[in-house]
């Protein structure tokens, strides 16, 4: 007689998701805060809201750089890549987050690798006060190929700054530039088919001009802004932020200056990552078609008052993150323009 079909045949083993899940308790339980109301495995999960508030919610992924973790085999950064990112989006709109969830989809469960990624989730999740209030972890066999996986991630935050919302912004108000932390989660495409492609590098081999490896350098993890902007915004010296990913300056200044304003944006007032250099050298890409793919070391633009450009500047270089005044808004047509590339 054939012996039965189990799911293990199928290729989903469930003594190793409930081990998982077991390891992944204790990482979610430490992001707990006091208005979460259930525990880790319910089938949802509770949160106390705060009468009268508005809240803000968002959803993202973190794209081909995980192509790169997958070949690196190193799965402790795109966690914290994702809630960084979605926190920085939901700061743009003035909220401070207040949960998150997320999704892992996998061919066959490797609980190693699981646990990894919901531990950079935890560690961000904790860094920026938010709860990691529960999530889902899929394993779907012939799905995905051997050793990869899918990411993505669901935050709500609550409105703590309303005037970042209204964008009331005049010709005259200055542009300030935060620092990224390299190239954060947008452009890898293209970083793919520059590196492993074109240059024909791999993940271990030297980045070119410095002492780290290829992977260390693509892998470097999204920057937070909450931590960095929370004194400005406290102090309401902030109008409005732009969140620098895909699209560039260009793609997303553009979304927050409003019609009857134009922002004029000096790309010579910082200094470009190296990484950026070896990128536009590389590649011999021109300069518009880098900056509607990369960051190109600014990871956030703060509009502020003239007269606040200054203290602003004073408040994030405390931080311990780079900052500099980038450009201006005047009178125009809603459109963004680079200016000294």
């Amino acid at each position: 007689m054939n012996d039965g079909l189990t799911y293990r045949d199928a290729g989903v083993d469930l003594e190793a998701a409930r081990a998982t899940k077991a390891r992944l308790s204790e990482l979610v339980r430490r992001t707990r805060t006091d208005a979460v109301s259930s525990d880790f495995g319910s089938f949802g999960g509770r949160f106390r809201a705060t009468p009268g508030r508005e809240l803000v919610a968002s959803a993202d992924g973190v794209g081909t750089k995980l192509k790169i973790a997958f070949m690196a085999d190193r799965h402790d950064t795109v966690g914290i890549d994702l809630v960084n990112h979605c926190v920085n989006d939901i700061l743009v709109e003035g909220a401070r987050p207040l949960i998150f969830m997320d999704y892992v989809a996998c061919g066959v469960l490797n609980p190693d690798t699981v646990t990894s990624v919901v531990a950079g989730l935890a560690d961000a999740c904790r860094e920026n006060g938010c709860a990691l209030l529960g999530g889902e972890t899929a394993e779907m066999p012939d799905f995905y190929a051997e050793g990869e996986y899918d990411l993505a991630g669901f935050i709500v935050g609550e409105v703590a700054w309303p005037a970042l919302a209204r964008r009331e912004l005049s010709a005259g108000d200055r542009l300030i530039g935060l620092a990224s932390s390299g190239i954060h989660t947008n452009g890898y495409s293209f970083v793919r088919a520059l590196f492993f492609g074109r240059l024909g590098l791999g993940a271990r081999d030297p980045f070119p001009g410095t002492g780290m490896s290829v992977s260390e350098v693509l892998l470097r993890p999204h920057r937070s802004y909450l931590p960095i902007l929370a004194p400005s915004l406290d102090a309401g010296r902030i109008r409005a932020l732009a969140h620098i990913t895909g699209g560039g300056i260009p793609g997303n200044l553009d979304r927050v200056i409003g019609p009857g304003l134009d922002a004029v944006v000096r790309s010579d007032a910082w200094r470009r990552p190296h990484e950026f250099e070896v990128i536009a050298r590389e590649s011999g890409a021109d300069e518009a078609e880098l900056f509607r793919t990369f960051n190109m070391g600014v990871g956030m633009i703060a509009v502020v008052r003239e007269a606040e450009a200054q203290s602003v500047l004073g408040q994030i270089r405390e931080t311990g993150c780079d900052a500099f005044e980038c450009g201006e808004l005047v009178e125009g047509d809603g459109e963004v323009r680079l200016e000294g590339a």
